[in-house]
């Protein structure tokens, strides 16, 4: 069962194998911090959240490091109209970012380099790469020469001579940056200082970095110069990640990273996400409506990772549906562990598969599953097949005291069950949903039962039938025996 990944440098699957046996060094692309979180970073960041943790699952040790871009001509503008300053708009968006990415359960990074703290790394970067011929200065602004790579375009499959078709028409000759560049194709490494913007001084004078050379400066002072994994959206295949391979690439001569690994795009209604066609979603707008955060992770690993997935109201309440169910097993042990007589104090933490003490179907079929190019959707189909069993048999046990299954098995597929959700970061709140019931509780269903009872005793039957049929709406099934009334959840 060996994990193979859809590199898109390559273009094909391949084995995973890493740079250190045992090891995984990780890096992804984050956000830039002038705004509140939206539905597309909610899905990269959960997609690599849960990549780490299968990863970490299956053995490995992995440093995984995401960055913030803390500056960025977004973050001036916003800061210009709020007669604020660069780093008061990054520090509240940064707090905004670790709030939201809590509420959704994402593990934190090992670290969080932010580009303004690595300045000196840039610099040097950027020395070196001027000192090989890949780049020059001109009038304070230092540019990448970007026809000096022979490479350039081997991650996006673009070609230079076909995008040069085309991009004179798209050029303002008389913009003072492009004047400043040699080729037309070359990109800014550092830029000159312009008036009221924060700077930096510089061997080429004042002024602040470009954004691609900041991730590659990140990626070598945190990790190294060749990394296992490099992530992001598809959105930053071109310019951003094929600007990082050059760059990188020219100073080290080693490749920046193994594998290459982009999720796909959020679109809401069939739509790319905007605010300009009122379709813009931030996380904390869609939780504030009460959406589930576990429903929103549901949400975005029902889908392969490389592939868009459309946000509607339609997907979001059959998420919603399905983490009802996987919640309903995962709270099996809170319900009926006292009673089956389970030592619950080592039954709800997820254990890692190296640690399992035997051979398990379940989380073998998971492995299996997964191991082909993170196949989170087709691991889900493994925790519902568990969670309704467990429900089943906690049906079971409420109607007829026991099952034909031994406590201990039925602990060993709860634990499987919590194990597995823990890998993909859904956790139910035990303590909440405990004291919580959707719809009737136990009691109340069973008042409902007997009224219909008596209903029927006075062969009123058209009372009988409205109350099983009311029961029914509410997800519960009545089953008639020679013993009595029998009832599950649906």
């Amino acid at each position: 069962m060996t994990l193979t990944l859809y590199n898109t440098l390559t273009r094909r699957q391949e084995p995973f194998e890493t740079v250190e046996p045992g090891k995984v060094k990780m890096y992804y692309c984050g956000v830039t911090v002038y705004d509140y979180c939206h539905l597309g970073h909610a899905r990269a960041c959960i997609v690599w959240d849960v990549v780490r943790r299968y990863l970490q699952f299956i053995g490995y040790e992995v440093r995984y490091i995401q960055n913030f871009t803390d500056i960025d001509d977004k973050i001036l503008n916003r800061a210009f109209v709020e007669h604020s300053s660069m780093e008061a708009v990054a520090d509240r968006f940064i707090k905004a970012y670790f709030e939201d990415m809590a509420r959704l359960g994402i593990k934190e990074a090992d670290e969080y380099p932010r580009a303004t703290h690595t300045m000196n790394g840039i610099q040097r970067l950027i020395h070196e790469l001027e000192n090989k011929g890949f780049a020059y200065p001109s009038d304070g602004d230092v540019y990448y020469a970007v026809r000096q790579f022979a490479e350039y375009g081997k991650l996006s499959g673009r070609k230079l001579e076909d995008m040069q078709a085309g991009k004179s028409d798209r050029v303002n000759v008389e913009d003072p940056e492009y004047q400043k560049k040699k080729d037309p194709f070359d990109f800014a490494l550092w830029k000159a200082a312009k008036p009221g913007e924060p700077a930096w001084e510089s061997p080429w004078g004042a002024g602040r970095p470009g954004w691609h050379i900041e991730c590659s400066a990140m990626v070598r002072d945190r990790l190294g110069d060749t990394i296992d994994i490099h992530a992001g959206g598809a959105d930053l295949i071109f310019p951003h990640h094929e600007n990082e391979i050059a760059q990188s690439e020219a100073v080290t001569g080693k490749p920046l990273a193994r594998y290459w690994l982009h999720n796909g795009m959020v679109k809401v209604d069939g739509e790319k996400m905007s605010k300009s066609l009122g379709n813009f979603i931030t996380i904390r707008e869609l939780l504030d409506r009460g959406v589930d955060p576990m429903a929103v992770r549901l949400f975005v690993l029902t889908a392969q990772y490389r592939t868009p997935i459309d946000f509607t109201d339609e997907a979001i309440a059959a998420a919603t549906n399905g983490w009802h169910t996987i919640k309903e097993g995962l709270l099996f042990g809170q319900q009926y562990g006292e009673k089956l007589g389970w030592d619950l104090g080592i039954g709800n933490i997820p254990i890692p598969k190296s640690q399992y003490p035997v051979a398990n179907p379940y989380i073998e079929r998971f492995q299996e599953t997964v191991n082909n190019d993170f196949n989170f959707p087709g691991g889900l189909t493994v925790l519902f097949e568990l969670a309704k069993e467990l429900r089943r048999k906690g049906n079971i046990l409420v109607h007829e005291g026991k099952t034909e299954t031994s406590p201990e098995e039925l602990q060993q597929q709860w634990q499987t069950l919590v194990t597995l959700a823990g890998v993909l970061g859904l956790e139910a709140e035990i303590e909440a949903e405990t004291d919580k019931n959707d719809g009737l509780n136990d009691a109340e269903i069973e008042a409902k039962i007997q009224q219909r009872q008596e209903a029927r005793q006075a062969k009123n039957f058209a009372e009988s039938d409205r109350i099983r049929d009311e029961l029914q709406a509410q997800g519960i099934t009545l089953i008639d025996s020679r013993d009595g009334t029998r009832w599950h959840r649906n």
